[in-house]
């Protein structure tokens, strides 16, 4: 008989923010196919008597291809196998969960989300950064930033995004930040729209980088900022205050 897939979100980074769904899922697994975004905390967590299959895309070297992937997934179903696929964030936000729910319901095999806490959400709140706000901000629009603005026939909508008065976040953007910046200026957002950069997420080496869509690519050479990044566009911005108390709590800290 098959066994099951789960496709498991692991949420921004570090256990404290893994569901109680992912943890019970994780440890009763098989067999558990990862990337490297989910961080080396719950990586360390992996169960022991579970084969791990590393997926993940290393400087912009992958792995495995996602076909290979998708493959992978089913073969071991096939087994008996109860299989999970360990996404970081949410697997059905820009995490490809979407084309493995269709490979795996297509090999006739029984497949189950487990939703995770997106980075999307998450990072731009745990440096005090609203993404609604009365004030500033009443929608959200969450885009990746892989796309090259530039390309003759670009997916997404640049001038609509410009004339957008709530928040924008990308995902995967770092790359082409100063692409996205100059896109965005040229479809006529403010140029000092403000701008922060969260780069590692929750991670005890976070950073966050300022500025506004004149200067972000700058700051961002200028400080090496590398992925993974949340890159939040927008006046709710303001309210970030770099005084403030770290909100990622040290080891062994509770509250």
């Amino acid at each position: 008989m098959n066994g099951k897939v789960y496709l498991v979100g692991s949420g921004p980074g570090g256990e404290g923010l893994l569901t109680q769904r992912a943890r019970v899922v994780i440890d009763a697994a098989d067999v558990v196919l990862f990337d490297q975004l989910p961080g080396e905390e719950i990586l360390a967590s992996l169960p022991t008597r579970a084969e791990k299959i590393d997926c993940g895309k290393y400087g912009g070297n992958h792995t495995l291809e996602q076909n290979e992937i998708e493959a992978l997934i089913i073969d071991r179903a096939k087994k008996g196998m109860n299989v999970v696929r360990l996404k970081g964030g949410d697997p059905f936000l820009f995490g490809r969960g979407g084309e493995e729910l269709e490979a795996v319901r297509s090999a006739g095999i029984p497949v189950a989300m487990v939703p995770g806490v997106s980075s999307a959400l998450a990072v731009p709140a745990s440096v005090g950064i609203p993404l609604t706000h009365r004030k500033y901000a009443s929608q959200v629009t969450i885009l990746t930033g892989n796309e090259d603005p530039g390309k003759a026939e670009p997916a997404l909508d640049w001038q609509l995004l410009a004339k957008s008065r709530g928040t924008i976040v990308i995902l995967m953007g770092v790359a082409n930040l100063g692409k996205i910046a100059e896109a965005l200026i040229r479809n006529g957002k403010s140029d000092s729209t403000m701008v922060a950069i969260i780069e590692r997420g929750l991670r005890k080496d976070r950073r966050v980088t300022t500025g506004t869509l004149a200067t972000i690519g700058a700051a961002a050479r200028k400080k090496g900022v590398k992925p993974p990044a949340v890159i939040v566009i927008g006046d709710v911005v303001k309210l970030y205050n770099p005084i403030e108390p770290d909100l990622v709590p040290a080891e062994g800290e509770w509250i």
